[in-house]
């Protein structure tokens, strides 16, 4: 099959069937890649040879007309019409509903205009006939669009557009990148990922070519073979040789049949040395390929937030052994996207998201990776939770989301439980006043309808004397998963993650793995003055701790201990591999964490669980 698809554009070639070739050279661009595995690599020079000539074909036919590319959303009342008229690039909104000759006689004015301006700069010129009007007109298939049409209707892909002896092909709503952006912050050995967004199209259709400098600063000393081609991935890892070279990116939107205006990105930096092993660069020798559909491999990992990490407080008494450069968030994003990356997870939960973090860096970079992000931020705060799942894999069902200070007082779910806590006014004040939120994403495998998940994510109160809150957080939480689990998907399996600030001697440990604390527990004394005595809780799951108790999964200056769990039911799913956290010879390497190795003073938990 991959034969006959090289020959028959040849034959076509031969018929010079421009036509017919468009769209086979397209499809072959665009899913070339998806026989790299079962062809060679002698056959794909083959492939180059034959399809750059049909390629060239099709530039040649297409040289004498250039595009007008239009803009026409339904639901929008203007459209854009975009083209190069007398070297100048013209941009026109227009009314949909506005009848075409309006717009064709704007382009009739604009012409006399450039052609008006041109005449008058050529002082030192003969002089120049008088400026006429060009006829300007648009044409589909062959025949001529009344004045009279909306410009809706007129405006049709393949159609035609007269100014003067120029003529353009219009192309209706081609895929196009509305946003391309490049990290500000390169280094060797870890991704590059673009920000991207797409219009028209898809990424998996788009086309991406990187390249490095020759030498440093090529470009700029007009070297002429200043580009060396590095690679064609949407993502791209620079080496070490490529240390003091800056990268360029060549970028082509795409949807299933066509494509769009190629656009070029170069690095505003070079290319800087990495700093050598990371603390999670062994661990991902561990998962290094994505898991079976029998399998889900989860990670629950608090980033530290930015807003956190760039405090006076956070420098001078939290983390004064951390090198300022790399409390810096490119810095820590580099770190963050190559071991997320590196994972291969199906099921990513983070805590501590800074918004723009989300939008701007992580979930870019994590799409290029078959991950597909959602986002709850804080009430009152710049981050939140981020929750992330393999499209492969996983489709998205519902989400259910709630700040747990509002269910409280809101949802009649709760109302026993508000009538204890508001025996205690300072306690009631103390958990209204927190802006802790559950994020709850129910998920169903692409492979099998039958198999769904119910993933939360959280991240409970901090304060060391506040055991009390967070039982009673975790209450809460618990209440509201139950609901989902019988009342919108009977039966459903949890896989509950997070930073839940407790130890694995708390009361909120006790509650999560052996289903019940009682009214005696030491935690309801955590803070005298919110002391509570006279409240017992259960846990309507079963849950266990799928990477057990590690002796620590946060480590600063002056504390170290477990605060991070994944939480599983095992009556659905089985631990199959709990990935080794780093030894405590790389955590301490610089102390503590964060640190020039590590993007987080927590550490990434990491295990994969097997559907029974």
């Amino acid at each position: 099959a991959f034969y006959s698809a090289l020959l028959l554009p040849y034959q076509l070639i031969q018929f010079n069937s421009v036509l017919q070739i468009v769209p086979m050279y397209r499809y072959l661009a665009s899913n070339i890649r998806h026989f790299s595995n079962s062809v060679s690599p002698g056959l794909f020079g083959i492939a180059e040879s034959l399809w750059g000539r049909a390629n060239k074909l099709c530039r040649r036919s297409y040289a004498i007309m250039d595009r007008a590319v239009v803009r026409c959303v339904p639901c929008e009342s203007k459209l854009t019409i975009s083209f190069t008229l007398d070297g100048n690039q013209k941009h026109m909104l227009r009314d949909q509903t506005e009848q075409l000759g309006r717009a064709l006689s704007r382009i009739a004015n604009s012409a006399v205009k450039g052609q008006a301006k041109a005449k008058k700069s050529k002082r030192n010129k003969p002089e120049q006939a008088d400026v006429l009007d060009p006829v300007v007109k648009l044409y589909y298939k062959d025949d001529c669009v009344a004045d009279d049409a909306l410009n809706a209707d007129a405006w049709q892909d393949g159609a035609v557009l007269h100014v003067g002896d120029s003529k353009y092909r219009v192309e209706r709503n081609p895929p196009t990148f509305t946003n391309l952006e490049l990290p500000k912050f390169l280094l060797a050995g870890f991704p590059v990922c673009i920000k991207v967004d797409i219009e028209f199209g898809e990424l998996r259709y788009s086309l991406f070519k990187w390249f490095k400098e020759s030498i440093p600063d090529a470009e700029k000393n007009g070297l002429a073979q200043c580009w060396v081609e590095a690679g064609n991935e949407r993502v791209f890892t620079p080496s070490n040789v490529d240390i003091g070279l800056k990268l360029k990116v060549q970028c082509t939107p795409g949807n299933n049949d066509r494509f769009g205006l190629s656009r070029e990105l170069v690095t505003a930096t070079t290319v800087e040395a990495g700093p050598g092993t990371c603390t999670f660069d062994n661990r991902h020798m561990y998962t290094n390929r994505v898991t079976d559909d029998s399998t889900i491999r989860a990670v629950s990992y608090n980033i530290l937030a930015d807003i956190y990490a760039q405090t006076e407080l956070s420098k001078t008494a939290l983390y004064p052994y951390c090198a300022p450069y790399a409390l810096e968030i490119d810095y820590r994003q580099s770190l963050l996207k190559k071991e997320l990356a590196g994972y291969n997870a199906d099921v990513v939960c983070l805590q501590e998201v800074d918004k723009g973090v989300f939008f701007d860096s992580l979930s870019p970079a994590l799409d290029a990776f078959d991950l597909a992000g959602l986002f709850r931020i804080k009430e009152k705060q710049h981050e939140g939770l981020a929750t992330y799942f393999r499209r492969s894999k996983f489709t998205l069902l519902s989400r259910h989301d709630i700040m747990l200070s509002e269910a409280l007082v809101s949802d009649p779910l709760h109302r026993d439980l508000l009538e204890t806590v508001s025996t205690n006014a300072a306690l009631k004040e103390t958990l209204l006043q927190r802006s802790t939120t559950l994020q709850v994403t129910v998920l169903q495998s692409v492979k099998d309808a039958s198999r769904k998940l119910c993933v939360a994510n959280t991240h409970l109160y901090w304060h060391p004397k506040g055991g009390h809150v967070r039982l009673i957080q975790m209450a809460i939480a618990l209440q509201h998963l139950s609901q989902v689990a019988s009342e919108e998907y009977p039966g459903i399996p949890l896989l509950f993650c997070g930073d839940f600030n407790s130890t694995p001697s708390s009361g909120m440990y006790q509650l999560a793995t052996q289903g019940s604390v009682s009214e005696s527990h030491p935690d309801w004394a955590s803070e005298e003055q919110e002391e509570l005595c006279s409240l017992a809780l259960t846990n309507p799951f079963q849950l266990q701790s799928a990477c057990g108790e590690p002796a620590y999964t946060n480590y600063v200056g002056g504390f170290h201990g477990c605060l991070d769990y994944i939480f599983m039911e095992p009556r659905a799913l089985q631990v199959e591999q709990v990935i080794p956290l780093p030894s405590h010879q790389e955590v301490t390497t610089h102390q503590a964490l964060p640190s020039v190795l590590h993007p987080s003073d927590h550490i990434a938990l990491v295990c994969d669980l097997k559907w029974k």
